[in-house]
């Protein structure tokens, strides 16, 4: 079965999309990645979504408006997607979110918009939306869900009896550490969403981001904003956790700057929220004791920031998913093409061990194509996943996977 997987990540650059082509034979899901590639959103519906999101109010009208506008450009991606290699039978399609509702560190809704309908009309194909709200509403997080993809990949790995972890730098930093036994995941804090924000809001580079690392690389890091920062209390929360761009924006920069009393230059802030990210994801990777490391994400391409992480952590093997045969840049998009996968099957994919929900549950909502919704047959849940080759791949510009 071809299922193209599709999100646009934390940093809402644009979006990311996967075709995959999976068979199971016995207990080993067989993965072919057809085509891959990351879109930009155009700048007024980027410009559009950006004011809707927090801190800045939104509307319901404005809601409404920007729901089915990322769903017809989803709708626009798919088919070029599929124009370049070749049908698909089913769509998983995550969208954006634009709200995680997080209290007293309990999760109580998520909202990603991308109206599904639009997907379906157009390629005429059945589409799982809305992946999140299933997992919350049996009392989980309905994040992080990559832990599915994360503990298949790396199940060989577990088989040599190393302790092995899958680490995404998106806007957020989050990491799944797989032992044999539950897998660990959660969101550790921001990775690139601080870093983005302040680079954008004083149009320190014209990417919209830290490139090749420049202006970190040209700063001093502030050891005493280092501690202030990281004194905040979602990280001494006990995992599972999620969290998002409804903390960690710019405006979190600006308070934390107000209760500073100095003045800090922009290098030496992108200097200092680099180090950051890094201590927060050495000091979580150190716990778990992991001897492999593969990365993914946007984060991956600020060599600054992996030289922190790898500094930190020596005697670990550093990589990334490309070794296993999926493409840092897509990673998520290739996850959710999962999903769906699993979704179609009657197979859960939620962790719970990840999420913190009271059980597996079957995710998503399924939009039917043009015709009669038949769906294939229950089956097993595969015991590792094989990537086989990737044909075509075109990364395009966005970083954030």
């Amino acid at each position: 079965m071809r299922v193209l997987g599709m999100i646009s990540g934390t940093s809402h650059d644009g979006v990311d999309a996967a075709l995959v082509d999976f068979e199971l034979d016995q207990d080993v899901l067989t993965a072919r990645l057809v085509h891959g590639s990351s879109t930009p959103y155009p700048d007024k519906l980027r410009a559009e979504l950006v004011d809707a999101m927090p801190p800045r109010p939104s509307s319901a009208d404005e809601v409404c408006r920007l729901d089915t506008r990322i769903g017809q450009y989803f709708a626009e991606v798919a088919e070029t997607v599929v124009e370049a290699g070749g049908p698909t039978d089913a769509v998983c399609s995550h969208g954006q979110t634009v709200y995680h509702w997080v209290e007293d560190d309990h999760c109580l809704g998520t909202l990603q918009l991308g109206a599904p309908a639009w997907i379906a009309e157009q390629l005429g194909v059945p589409v799982v939306a809305d992946v999140r709200s299933r997992d919350i509403a049996a009392g989980g997080h309905g994040a992080p869900l990559v832990p599915l993809l994360d503990s298949l990949l790396l199940a060989g790995l577990v088989e040599q009896g190393r302790t092995a972890a899958a680490l995404n730098l998106g806007g957020i930093a989050n990491m799944t550490v797989v032992t044999g036994g539950d897998p660990l995941a959660y969101d550790i804090g921001p990775a690139n969403a601080l870093i983005d924000a302040v680079v954008q809001d004083r149009g320190l580079d014209p990417a919209g981001y830290d490139t090749g690392g420049r202006i970190a690389r040209s700063g001093t890091v502030n050891p005493r904003l280092l501690a202030q920062l990281i004194a905040d209390p979602y990280y001494a929360q006990i995992p599972p956790k999620s969290t998002g761009k409804e903390l960690f924006h710019h405006g979190y920069v600006a308070e934390q700057l107000h209760r500073f009393d100095e003045p800090v230059s922009d290098a030496d802030l992108v200097a200092t929220l680099t180090q950051l990210t890094a201590d927060l994801v050495v000091r979580d990777l150190r716990r778990s004791e992991v001897t492999k490391v593969i990365a993914a994400g946007g984060g991956v391409e600020n060599p600054v920031l992996m030289e922190l992480i790898t500094a930190g952590l020596p005697g670990v093997d550093f990589g990334t998913t490309e070794e296993f045969g999926v493409p840092p840049e897509i990673k998520e998009a290739f996850a959710f093409a999962l999903i769906g996968w699993c979704t179609l099957h009657g197979l859960p994919a939620n962790v719970s061990s990840a999420t913190g929900s009271t059980g597996p549950r079957l995710l998503g909502s399924i939009t039917p194509g043009r015709g009669p919704l038949t769906l294939p047959a229950t089956v097993s849940m595969p015991r590792s996943l094989e990537v086989r080759s990737v044909e075509v791949r075109d990364p395009g510009q966005v970083r954030d996977a």
